[in-house]
């Protein structure tokens, strides 16, 4: 059984693992491309130059105390406006890449692998088998 609703979620790179598919070494260097390339919204500012160390500390520190959005705390505190916030979070989005994505990017799997082994994935994930 990889999936019960008992055991909590499933994440893929496991599921992967038990059916032979990939090593334990690709889970890690998928997550080490994700890292690389899945950059947070203060990383992506402060690349930018639209934020400096401290900016992003105080930020950083209010958002352990209040659990709030970092854009939504950038903005209203004054180091972000609106419209930065929302191009950060284009940039953000047009960047991201899904673990699926780094496996197949380290060449761990096809593109047609992964396809395939995504819709088991799911499927078991449905059932709750």
């Amino acid at each position: 059984m990889y999936y019960s609703p008992m055991s909590g979620y499933l994440r893929l790179g496991k599921y992967l693992l038990k059916k032979g598919v990939i090593r334990e070494l690709d889970i890690l260097k998928a997550r080490l491309v994700q890292k690389k390339q899945n950059l947070k919204l203060g990383e992506i500012a402060k690349q930018r130059g639209w934020l400096n160390d401290d900016a992003l500390s105080a930020i950083l520190i209010m958002q352990e105390d209040t659990y709030e959005r970092f854009g939504e705390i950038a903005a209203r505190e004054g180091y972000l406006t609106k419209g930065q916030v929302e191009e950060l979070l284009k940039e953000q989005d047009d960047s991201y890449i899904l673990f699926g994505e780094a496996l197949v990017s380290i060449g761990a799997v096809t593109e047609k692998e992964l396809i395939r082994h995504l819709k088991d994935f799911n499927k078991l994930k449905l059932s709750g088998d």
